[in-house]
């Protein structure tokens, strides 16, 4: 058992034995000095695990020590124990970074949860979050094996999204089980859509032939990119709203609770999650969004502006004409804006637009960083370093978002009177598994879909598309062949497999199929004070 070693600073310290006593039997070892400097002393001869220290010490005061204590010991804890309940030294010891403010006469329970709090906090919050995932684990395997409909996903998705936060924050060694419980939830995930993907676009299919004549959607169809303006958008214009709809590409669920953190004191949350269309990349995926319609529907209506896989100009260039044929095609006479933003100074520029925008019923804002992040995590070995695993990943999106101008992006909504529709294009997962694929030399170039008419590879390994048409993706060539990755695999050719392998093992990628990439946050925010 570990021990623990306090330091109590009190001009009266001999009253306070009875406590001093109690802590021991607690297993703590405390030093006790009656003075400031001889505090300062022991704190220069030895480390503490947390310093007591009374305010009001004749000599050298204790907001005076503690300045000096934090000096020479900068981490270590320190409670300031005082008599005094003025508001001023409450402040001066809370600016000085106390770790906890305590009024005399105080028992030994209060000092004993204060310990628990600043020493244990991260053993005792290990300790309750491995037990109760311990007793969530059979629970959470029923689940995964009983899901049979999207909504059922979605709770499964949530649940290991949420251990996988509650875990990260700790040293259990429940991480290794929970992800063993991750893959085999996309393993059975990857069943699902395999099973079900096709007739839910038959569904699609029917609705668009049908159009306002078309039932309501069915229930075994989830709402998908095509749908996000038509169920999310447009009825909230239709009540008047002032509508900020942001897309953060490349957006995973987990990120987005870890950006909440940041905002949720600003905003009421209403959270959702959406089903991306296959590929989950952004040609596909977010030009549905746009556009309303699925890619070969773009493809077909209007041919100028949907971007060829063997184009080499960009893939999202044409976001803001295919938003316009969405509202016409729809007769909706709305006003709107569309904005990317690649940097800060764009979003900084953005915050200062936002009085003359909200002249428009709709803005649409399209935010780049997530998926730059993931591309330099690919190519860059320091960036990998930075973003070694899925928390490293996370904690990068969050400072992002408290250091950048995005912050202030989502302050200054926050303050409007406005509604803000949050949501992404798709996910990403962690790729570990190389797949062995073989195409000409027309075959693009994504390692989590292929497209082509000459692919040679394992049928048993990926979910294969023979009829793009009826899977609303484009069909280049009559016998053109869509194959998307699963789980944690990626493509790899066999021509410098070994090198190709090497590079691309461990990156984050985006294409295929698994919850990360398909079960993505669709959110409305709307501001507290406004």
């Amino acid at each position: 058992m570990t021990t623990y070693k306090l330091l109590w600073v009190d001009d009266e310290i001999e009253l306070l034995k009875a406590h001093i006593l109690f802590l021991e039997n607690k297993g703590y070892e405390v030093e006790t000095v009656t003075n400031g400097y001889d505090a300062l002393d022991r704190c220069a001869e030895e480390a503490f695990d947390l310093i007591l220290l009374d305010e009001n010490m004749p000599g050298l005061s204790g907001l005076e020590t503690l300045n000096r204590v934090k000096e020479l010991l900068p981490a270590t804890p320190v409670v300031m124990v005082t008599k005094s309940e003025e508001e001023h030294i409450m402040e001066q010891a809370i600016g000085a970074k106390i770790a906890d403010y305590l009024i005399k006469p105080v028992n030994p329970t209060q000092i004993l949860l204060t310990l628990k709090k600043n020493i244990q906090q991260k053993e005792i919050v290990t300790e309750h979050a491995q037990s109760n995932y311990q007793q969530d684990f059979s629970r959470l395997g029923m689940q995964i094996n009983d899901a049979s409909s999207i909504e059922e996903w979605k709770d499964v998705y949530k649940k290991l999204t949420y251990w996988e936060l509650q875990l990260s924050e700790t040293d259990s060694g429940m991480k290794e089980m929970l992800a063993m419980q991750r893959h085999e939830a996309n393993a059975e995930f990857a069943k699902f859509i395999r099973k079900n993907y096709m007739s839910w676009m038959e569904d699609r299919a029917q609705e668009a032939r049908l159009g306002a004549k078309a039932p309501e959607k069915s229930e075994e169809r989830p709402l998908m990119s095509p749908d996000i303006f038509k169920r999310a958008v447009f009825p909230l214009l239709d009540k008047g709203e002032k509508v900020f709809l942001i897309v953060i590409d490349n957006f995973r669920y987990d990120q987005w609770r870890v950006l909440l953190n940041e905002i949720a004191d600003a905003f009421t949350v209403d959270e959702n999650l959406y089903c991306s269309i296959l590929p989950t990349a952004t040609q596909y995926a977010r030009n549905a969004i746009f556009s309303g319609l699925m890619p070969n529907k773009i493809a077909q209506m209007f041919p100028d502006l949907w971007v060829d896989e063997d184009s080499e100009e960009g893939k999202n260039l044409n976001e803001e004409p295919l938003v316009r044929t969405q509202f016409e095609r729809y007769r909706r006479k709305n006003t709107f804006s569309y904005h990317k933003i690649n940097h800060s100074s764009a979003a900084e520029k953005f915050v200062t637009q936002i009085p003359q925008l909200l002249k428009n019923d709709l803005n649409v804002v399209v935010v780049n960083f997530i998926d730059m992040l993931s591309h330099a995590r690919t190519e860059s070995l320091m960036v990998r370093e930075l973003a070694s695993n899925e928390a490293a990943y996370r904690s990068i999106t969050q400072s992002w978002l408290r250091h950048s101008a995005v912050s202030n992006l989502f302050r200054s909504l926050a303050a409007q009177d406005c509604t803000v529709v949050l949501t992404t294009d798709h996910g990403s997962i962690r790729c570990y598994n190389p797949i062995k694929v073989i195409g000409d030399r027309n075959t693009n170039t994504n390692l989590r879909y292929k497209l082509g008419k000459h692919l040679s590879y394992n049928q048993k390994e990926v979910f294969e598309i023979k009829d793009p048409i009826r899977a609303g993706l484009p069909s280049p060539n009559i016998s053109t062949t869509y194959i998307f990755a699963m789980q944690d695999d990626f493509f790899a050719y066999p021509n410098n497999y070994n090198y190709y392998v090497g590079y691309y093992k461990d990156t984050f990628q985006h294409g295929g199929i698994s919850m990360e990439e398909m079960l993505v946050p669709l959110v409305t925010l709307r501001g507290k004070k406004r």
